[in-house]
């Protein structure tokens, strides 16, 4: 193996952990609200307006912190809206979550050409009002090695955000698997007439999940403003709700599968990225847009051919009312 190619696989495995975490965020945040029996296929919508926020946030109070609270808490009140029309008004979830990628798509841009004058852009931010990437203890130090090359350029060198995404896979997993909350919360989505009949709101626990999910969209949308890019662009999610959410259900709703196909997404993009403009072995340059539909090919792929029987859980999507 030539260190060239070496170099350039280690290149891309960087790139990929930093494309996945957006994908993660929301893969996790849709596991949450769908384990509850909470279908919200507005993910894209939700990280969209926390992107929109969050860049304006950080730009006005020239603070990253500012901008990840101002996601968080846009993100949470769409979840609140989706779960008063799912749970409360028991309506129809999939209208509910198409409404908010609706509503998202149209006013970040009304609002950020209102607000900015920018073509519904947020104001570029400077570096001290951005998640920049941080530097693990002995990376530098180790660089040379090859382990420590791995080291520097896979592992460290990522922003804060990156770091948070990961640690949310085994927390999750232990909170939905390890606790008395989380067995509630499984329960409510595959039975919860039973869980009523314990004498646990329902209700309670789905709004608990909505929220939980609220949280990662920001977390998500913040990312791609304030740490990956420098300030919101127009539609700058680019369908990554739609692919988290095909991630979820080739996953089958597990956390840990989750993260791993959603480095699978991430290393298709860096993968893409990296050849626009090299020449094939015997093929010669290919066109850019056919590395670009790569990870929305496997999408489809994944989901048409390769993901064998997946069951969501069985309360998922069906309103809840309390027998009489």
């Amino acid at each position: 193996m030539s260190a060239e190619f070496l170099d350039a696989l280690i290149s891309v495995l960087g790139s990929s952990i930093r494309l996945a975490v957006p994908l993660l965020f929301a893969c996790l945040a849709g596991l949450w609200s769908e384990r509850s029996g909470v279908v919200d296929i507005g993910l894209e919508g939700k990280m969209l307006f926390a992107a929109f926020a969050a860049g304006t946030a950080a730009s006005l109070l020239h603070s990253p912190w500012a901008g990840l609270g101002a996601g968080i808490l846009v993100a949470i009140a769409l979840s609140l809206v989706h779960g008063f029309a799912a749970i409360t008004q028991r309506g129809n979830q999939i209208v509910s979550g198409v409404a908010i990628n609706f509503l998202a798509a149209g006013m970040t841009v009304l609002l950020g050409q209102a607000w900015f004058h920018e073509g519904g852009r947020t104001p570029q931010l400077a570096n001290t009002e951005r998640f920049l990437s941080i530097e693990l203890p002995g990376a530098g130090a180790f660089r040379d090695t090859a382990l420590g090359h791995v080291y520097a350029e896979v592992i460290s060198g990522h922003n804060i955000l990156v770091y948070l995404a990961f640690v949310c896979v085994p927390l999750t997993a232990w909170v939905l698997f390890r606790t008395r909350f989380g067995l509630r919360l499984r329960a409510v989505g595959d039975n919860p007439h039973a869980v009523d009949t314990a004498g646990v709101s329902v209700a309670g626990l789905r709004y608990a999940a909505v929220v939980v999910c609220g949280v990662l969209c920001g977390c998500a949308g913040t990312y791609l403003a304030v740490a990956q890019s420098a300030g919101f662009i127009r539609d700058m999610t680019a369908g990554k709700g739609f692919i988290a959410l095909a991630a979820l259900v080739f996953s089958k709703w597990r956390p840990v599968p989750a993260m791993f196909t959603c480095l699978l997404f991430g290393f298709l993009d860096a993968l893409a990225s990296r050849l626009q403009g090299t020449p094939l072995p015997g093929i010669g340059v290919v066109s850019v847009q056919v590395f670009q539909a790569l990870p929305y090919a496997l999408t489809v792929v994944l989901l048409v051919g390769l993901i064998g029987r997946a069951v969501p859980p069985k309360a998922s999507g069906i309103p809840y009312t309390k027998d009489r």
